[in-house]
């Protein structure tokens, strides 16, 4: 003899729509025994600035093959977050960043910060070698688990 579900399809109808035009990845809804999450995943896209126009004496820029977030994901260079939170890529809005593209880093350097629930935690360099990706924005909300750069 089955069983009615308790889950009712409308409302997660409902919350999977509220993700949607609130750009929302995830949604939790509890009710006594009763607990509901619905939740979808982001891709994310790198956009990398064109570089000025270089003077004669001036190096060559040096340019990091593109990595796109799929790609990102299987890299074994890839420093995923944590937590969930809000990624920034400087300590504060008027300083520089952690790191660039092209930034060569060793084991225990800070690259990033992610904040959740109001403290600020380092994201530190799992291995040394250049960051080639760096896939969040400063003030991006990141995912666990959700690339955030590539060290190679």
């Amino acid at each position: 003899m089955a069983t009615k579900s308790p889950i009712d399809p409308e409302l997660v109808r409902e919350l999977a729509q509220l993700l949607n035009e609130t750009d929302l990845t995830e949604i939790e809804v509890e009710k006594g025994d009763l607990r509901v999450r619905v939740a979808r995943t982001i891709t994310a896209t790198v956009q990398v600035p064109a570089a000025a126009p270089a003077l004669a004496a001036a190096p060559a820029p040096v340019v990091a093959a593109p990595v796109d977030a799929k790609s990102a994901a299987a890299h074994p260079g890839t420093v995923p977050s944590p937590m969930v939170g809000t990624a920034y890529r400087r300590p504060s809005p008027d300083a520089k960043p952690f790191v660039e593209i092209g930034s060569v880093v060793k084991v225990g350097d800070r690259v990033l910060l992610v904040e959740a629930m109001k403290t600020f935690n380092d994201i530190v360099a799992p291995r040394a070698g250049k960051v080639v990706a760096i896939m969040v924005e400063d003030g991006q909300p990141v995912e666990y688990g959700e690339p955030l750069l590539v060290i190679e």
